[in-house]
């Protein structure tokens, strides 16, 4: 039985002026997946995430989401068929309180999918559940990215891509993170996430993409990225 692809990237080429910054990606994510996107600082790892987004203005290559080529759609119109993407700065509505912030984010239901509240979501998400009435600007880093991942699930994507999902968070945090992961992935959402931290992608992740300077140096299972000792020294150690 063939395993559906959800999100093909094929030759995927960005530009910031006239700086190239990713050759020719191609990258897949299947229904069912957690998919690692990792690499240092400056790989290129954001950078592809936003060019799926349609958010890098000068790109060129095939992006496909459930069967339909979106690289000419705008960014508005790509979160509209069910992708939706938690951006590394999080961009929160600072003066806007959680449920102001998580009512932002609704978009209609979709067939074969859950349909997220927010009392679901204050069930993953406790510390938010405490806080609804306060502004976006006075909580912390972390409180900030939970509020990023409700407020784009509150658009029931069918997959959705994390920008460094554990950076510059406290570690009751990142486990938090991971635990979001498996219960996202549980209930049939798709994951593709960029990532520097080994272990915590290690404990999420069932496959992953290594890039440097813009391609992709290892495609593979996550266990055959752990046993891979020299991977790992050349594209992930600092």
């Amino acid at each position: 039985m063939t395993t559906k692809t959800l999100l093909e990237v094929k030759a995927l080429n960005a530009y910031y002026g006239r700086a190239q910054i990713l050759f020719g990606i191609d990258l897949q994510v299947r229904a069912g997946e957690v998919v690692a996107l990792m690499g240092r600082n400056g790989a290129g790892k954001s950078t592809t995430m936003k060019s799926i987004m349609a958010m890098v203005r000068r790109r060129s290559g095939s992006v496909v989401f459930r069967g339909q080529e979106v690289s000419k759609l705008q960014s508005h119109q790509i979160s509209r068929l069910g992708l939706g993407f938690v951006p590394e700065e999080r961009r929160i509505f600072s003066d806007l309180t959680v449920m102001e912030n998580l009512s932002v984010g609704v978009q209609p239901a979709r067939e074969g999918m859950r349909t997220w509240t927010t009392e679901a979501l204050f069930r993953m998400f406790p510390n938010l559940g405490q806080m609804q009435q306060r502004p976006g600007g006075q909580m912390s880093g972390g409180e900030q990215q939970m509020l990023t991942v409700a407020r784009t699930l509150m658009g029931n994507p069918y997959l959705v891509m994390l920008d460094e999902p554990s950076e510059g968070v406290a570690p009751v945090i990142v486990e938090q993170m991971a635990h979001m992961i498996h219960q996202l992935k549980s209930q049939g959402l798709c994951v593709l996430l960029s990532e520097q931290n080994i272990h915590f992608a290690s404990l999420v992740a069932d496959r992953a993409y290594v890039l440097e300077r813009g391609q992709v140096r290892f495609s593979g299972d996550m266990h055959e990225l752990i046993a891979d000792k020299h991977i790992r020294s050349q594209y992930l150690s600092l």
